[in-house]
């Protein structure tokens, strides 16, 4: 089914009526290219044109459209009037002078093997003077040789004068796209038709984590893997055609500047559908982290998507269109598929929509109005750093937001733990305790769910204890202003895990504190601990991870309470902030 669902997203695009919105024709394919090579008619160097822009800290060539790379392995092997310094040039920048005469002879073999049609282009001809003669002590006054040593780029190509490059002549283009005439061997999984079936796919790039060369879906290189005699390829059937096209749309969709692929801990998770549609490029903006140049990114984008689950309707697309989410993660030289989802674009939105519902809790007015997916995970992380986030938890939250299902149990542990070590629930890990907890409660029917803001109708014992020790915290606060530290800093972990051992000395403190306080306000305060603790029967010994998820709750709603007006409600819903 992937790989049916991405050859047929590359149909698609290739059917658009718009050139720019087609992907490579077969036999074809994008790449950076770090250095241009200028020459004239006869093959004299006229110049070296370095390609690359600075994108963060590194230096990234410009893609052009080159004839498709073949897979690399330990062994010598050209590619088609592109490929690496070593093999263009024939200069040494490994200190493996035989191999690379070895890999410069193989990129002229390549040249030369090519149709008689090709080989009469005068830009093949140049190219092939250019080799002939080759003068590297000129190469080396250039200013950027120095930089290739270094580096080893990628290079290619183009006739003085031209704008294409060589490889890109028609010439050229209609050698590259030409399918070579095989007898059938087996019959494609993806079109069902009889034909030579690929041995080894290319490679698929852009995974976080995997091989910077690229990686495999497909991969049979073990004689453990394969089945009845089979070998290779053969062991998962696939046409030139159709291996062409599921590994063009997926590498496509994991471009570094693609719009239709987020981040989410170690997934990498693309998505697309049958059909142009708002949601191919509203989830980035959804889950992933606004820019800074655009911060209201995100909760626009959760504006249109409630709009389009009220209305049933798109600005562009179906709701009925099929909508595909795949995601991705390393495993050493493959690619293993995390989770893979296909709805219809209505039901993704409001599965998304109900995603955004549950975490949807009280703020401050300095807090963001959306709470991106990365924001939610890095919550959980020591130090907030993304590296820190843990392993699989990214890919199995975004499993339970596409297919609906209770968040994963780590979720909820990690919130807990990290709301301990740092002495406080704050506003990210708030909004992930109450859309864990409300999605379990939702299935067991056994209990009020949470509310956005305070609810002083829940009576749950973990619950009150929390909103008490927010209570008994407000107090000491307001009784000795300027305090460096409350009794949050000291006692929060215990009271949050083993409340008999500490609510009793806070009670006999709390007591202490509110002599300071004005009469007026103390009465207050005391008639609020005293609400609070009705709803007690006694302090519980033991709180279980879950109450004490509901004790964050308790704390977070009442803290927020005491800081907002209770006629202007903050919430991170736009549709209900309007």
């Amino acid at each position: 089914m992937i790989l049916q669902a991405l050859n047929d997203y590359y149909q698609r695009r290739q059917r658009s009526s718009n050139p720019q919105d087609r992907l490579p024709a077969f036999g074809l394919e994008e790449k950076e290219i770090s250095f241009v090579i200028e020459i004239d008619a006869k093959g004299r160097l006229v110049n070296l044109a370095d390609t690359r822009t600075i994108e963060g800290k590194k230096k990234i060539g410009q893609r052009f459209l080159v004839p498709q790379g073949i897979k690399k392995t330990s062994g010598v092997a050209a590619n088609l009037l592109w490929d690496t310094a070593e093999y263009v040039l024939g200069v040494d920048t490994k200190g493996k002078p035989e191999r690379v005469v070895e890999q410069h002879a193989a990129f002229r073999a390549r040249l030369e093997a090519l149709p008689e049609d090709a080989l009469r282009d005068a830009g093949i001809q140049a190219i092939l003077a250019f080799l002939k003669n080759i003068d590297l002590k000129q190469l080396e006054t250039l200013p950027a040789w120095p930089d290739i040593l270094t580096t080893n780029p990628v290079m290619t190509f183009r006739l003085h004068g031209d704008v294409e490059l060589v490889c890109q002549r028609p010439a050229i283009v209609d050698t590259t796209a030409q399918t070579i005439e095989e007898k059938p061997d087996g019959i494609c999984l993806v079109s069902g038709i009889p034909m030579a079936i690929e041995r080894l796919h290319p490679s698929i790039k852009g995974v976080w984590g995997a091989q910077t060369s690229g990686a495999n879906i497909v991969s049979f290189n073990l004689d453990a893997f394969n089945s009845y005699g089979k070998s290779r390829g053969a062991n998962a059937p696939l046409g030139k055609p159709a291996t062409f096209a599921y590994t063009t749309a997926l590498n496509h969709l994991l471009a570094r500047d693609s719009r239709q692929r987020i981040q989410v801990g170690d997934a990498s998770t693309v998505f697309w559908a049958e059909q142009a549609n708002d949601l191919e490029t509203a989830l980035p903006d959804l889950f992933g982290e606004p820019p800074k140049d655009d911060p209201n990114r995100g909760t626009d984008a959760l504006k249109v998507l409630y709009r389009a689950v009220q209305t049933g309707k798109f600005t562009n697309g179906s709701a009925t269109d099929r909508f595909h989410v795949l995601g991705l993660s390393p495993n050493a030289a493959r690619i293993a598929i995390r989770f893979w989802e296909t709805a219809s674009a209505l039901n993704l939105a409001k599965r998304i929509a109900c995603h955004f519902d549950d975490i949807n809790i009280a703020r401050a007015p300095h807090d963001p109005e959306h709470l991106s997916l990365f924001r939610l995970l890095t919550s959980l992380a020591v130090q907030g750093k993304a590296d820190n986030i843990p392993p699989n938890l990214g890919g199995e939250v975004m499993r339970a937001i596409l297919e609906d299902l209770p968040y994963p149990a780590t979720l909820l542990n990690q919130a807990v733990q990290r709301n301990r070590a740092e002495q406080k629930p704050n506003y990210a890990r708030a909004a992930i305790i109450k859309a864990s907890l409300n999605r379990l409660i939702r299935r067991t029917h056994n209990e009020k769910e949470f509310m956005v803001m305070l609810d002083p109708t829940n009576t749950h014992p973990a619950y009150l204890l929390g909103r008490l020790f927010a209570t008994l915290e407000k107090i000491q606060e307001e009784a000795s202003p300027g305090l460096n530290a409350t009794i949050r800093d000291r006692y929060y972990g215990a009271a949050s895990s083993t409340p008999v051992a500490v609510f009793t000395t806070l009670l006999r403190l709390h007591n202490h504190h509110l002599g300071k306080l004005s009469k007026g306000r103390g009465v207050q305060m005391e008639r609020l601990v005293g609400e609070i603790m009705g709803g007690l029967d006694d302090f519980p010994r033991i709180l279980a991870l879950p109450d004490q998820g509901r004790f964050a709750l308790g704390y977070y709603h009442q803290r927020q309470a005491f800081f907002t007006k209770s006629d202007t409600p903050t919430t991170n819903n736009p549709e209900e902030s309007k």
